[in-house]
């Protein structure tokens, strides 16, 4: 049975996507109750792509009115959803001039550089000198983190992979390794044995099929 809150927010997001139907999607009076809305799925965890693509776009009708903070939110929430493109979907929208303005845009698009090129490290270096206030951020970045991991490494060393995941006590760090089903390896306990990838390599079989009288030239020719 659903909470409260999730009631809520069940219930807040279907008005939003009722009034963003049609020709109403970018009616410019919907504006102010989207902007609002950005700022209710941060403080609700959770995550509207497109309610929040389509106030970008009002944006892009009406730079006027364009609102740095606020796309800056956009990004943030859209880099919680990673591996999906949508952090490269909402960036196709905005003006990169104007984005050069703001540091908080700034400092999003560093972000996304950092996480899509595999620079953890670097990522949590430049995360400790600011300040993102959005509940659960770095968990859901960090659940990113460890399915690229998870895809990519049989063993890692248990250093590089506490690099890797960023401003975690050595409690929290072990107790991730085991949610993960991740292990210690047996002959050396500086290495974590993420995943045999052979293991998961399925066999195909492949039949071809060919009529007689595809072979019927060749076979009259020999």
């Amino acid at each position: 049975m659903p909470s409260v809150s999730q009631s809520r927010t069940n219930t807040r997001a279907e008005e939003v996507a009722r009034k963003l139907k049609g020709i109403e999607r970018y009616n410019p009076n919907c504006r102010q109750m989207l902007e609002e809305y950005v700022q209710y799925q941060i403080e609700n965890n959770f995550y509207d792509f497109d309610a929040n693509m389509a106030l970008l776009k009002m944006y892009q009708f009406d730079p006027v009115n364009f609102q740095a903070d606020k796309v800056a939110d956009i990004l943030l929430l859209a880099l919680t959803n990673l591996p999906k493109s949508d952090f490269l979907l909402c960036k196709y929208l905005l003006d990169s001039q104007k984005c050069q303005e703001s540091p908080r845009i700034v400092e999003a698009l560093q972000f996304s550089e950092l996480l899509e090129s595999c620079r953890f490290q670097e990522f949590w270096e430049q995360l400790e000198r600011t300040t993102v206030k959005i509940p659960g951020f770095e968990n859901r970045i960090r659940e990113f983190i460890c399915q690229t991991i998870n895809r990519t490494y049989q063993t890692i060393s248990r250093q590089e992979l506490q690099l890797a995941l960023g401003r975690l006590s050595t409690n929290e760090f072990d107790a991730l390794i085991k949610t993960r089903g991740w292990k210690v390896a047996s002959d050396d306990a500086n290495y974590i044995w993420i995943a045999n990838h052979e293991e998961n390599i399925k066999s195909r079989n492949i039949v071809e099929k060919i009529k007689f009288e595809h072979v019927s030239k060749v076979m009259n020719i020999a």
